[in-house]
């Protein structure tokens, strides 16, 4: 079932990026709300179960999943965060960028393989990332109406790979898991944190884009209190 959620979610912003794609206020707005969703389930749920796990050195690979996804971000040029600056051509996706996003996706699923509730605080926070992500690709897939096999090969790759990445979990000794999860929690951290800050680069008082990160804080705070009672 989760795995069915995980595609699922992909498949959402897919859609909603080819019928809604070229409204950009629409998809800031997505993105924003995501990331004040994302930093409120890292730092609400996440750290404290890596940092009571009694896990030694923790801090080291949340500090490395930072820096793993400022690597990725060489092959995806701030894509997972609303950029797109690679040259293309006739709308064919670079490779490397769908190579760094799905190595994006299937790290995050990895955490999942012991997961057993759908209202997984971490689950909830990859469902709801995942669909902005997707909004973005759907809209550039869409844009020039030349949906074709090679668009259905990248929308699947990329729906799968966090399924894929659960998959592998369970064959990593479940000692180990906290330590993935940390990884997740410092790319989750990341992404969160420069989508929040860079949206708004003139340092004004964006209302929209703060109503927006305070939705997505406040949809982060019901997840919690829904999860913790």
């Amino acid at each position: 079932m989760i795995a069915i959620l995980l595609i699922s979610s992909v498949f959402i912003g897919i859609m909603l990026g080819k019928f809604f794609g070229q409204q950009k206020k629409l998809a800031k707005f997505i993105l924003i709300l995501s990331a004040g969703f994302l930093i409120t389930v890292c730092l609400n749920e996440i750290f404290p179960e890596i940092y009571l796990s009694g896990k030694p050195h923790i801090a080291f690979f949340v500090i490395g999943g930072v820096l793993l996804q400022m690597l990725l971000e060489i092959f995806t040029k701030g894509f997972e965060h609303g950029h797109f600056h690679h040259p293309t051509e006739e709308g064919i996706l670079p490779i490397t960028l769908m190579f760094g996003l799905f190595i994006h996706a299937f790290i995050e699923g990895i955490p999942l393989a012991d997961e057993s509730t759908l209202f997984s605080p971490f689950l909830q926070g990859i469902l709801i990332h995942n669909i902005p992500i997707s909004f973005i690709l759907g809209a550039f897939l869409f844009k020039n109406k030349k949906f074709n096999a090679t668009s259905w090969i990248i929308i699947i790759l990329f729906a799968l790979a966090s399924p894929l990445g659960m998959f592998l979990g369970k064959f990593i000794n479940p000692e180990y898991q906290t330590y993935f999860l940390a990884i997740v929690a410092g790319i989750f951290l990341h992404i969160s944190s420069v989508i929040i800050f860079e949206s708004n680069k003139n340092h004004n008082i964006d209302w929209e884009k703060t109503g927006a990160v305070l939705l997505g804080i406040a949809a982060g705070f019901c997840l919690h209190f829904f999860h913790v009672h």
